[in-house]
């Protein structure tokens, strides 16, 4: 099982690599890392900053706006439809 770092560590780490001009293979001995892992860490936190690693199960804001929006998006279609099918029923009745 690979161990798990928090939130606070990926920061810290990216930052560090980021202004300390360390490079990402020195970073990566000192802390007992694969350098991938590192680079994968710096380009998220190059992409979103301190939103970056929002932590498990969690989404960044952007992601769970646009989830939400989905969401609202599918209940307003099957709300359209049972309006639809409503009209057509009270339709029928008013021949």
């Amino acid at each position: 099982m690979k161990p798990k770092y928090d939130r606070e560590f990926k920061l810290n780490t990216a930052q560090m690599i980021q202004e300390e001009g360390k490079t990402v293979a020195q970073a990566a001995r000192e802390l007992g890392l694969h350098e991938n892992t590192l680079y994968r860490w710096i380009s998220e936190f190059k992409q979103d900053g301190a939103q970056a690693f929002p932590g498990s199960g969690q989404l960044k804001a952007d992601d769970k706006m646009l989830r939400d929006l989905q969401k609202q998006i599918r209940d307003l279609k099957e709300e359209n439809e049972i309006l639809k099918k409503a009209m057509h029923y009270f339709a029928k009745d008013r021949r």
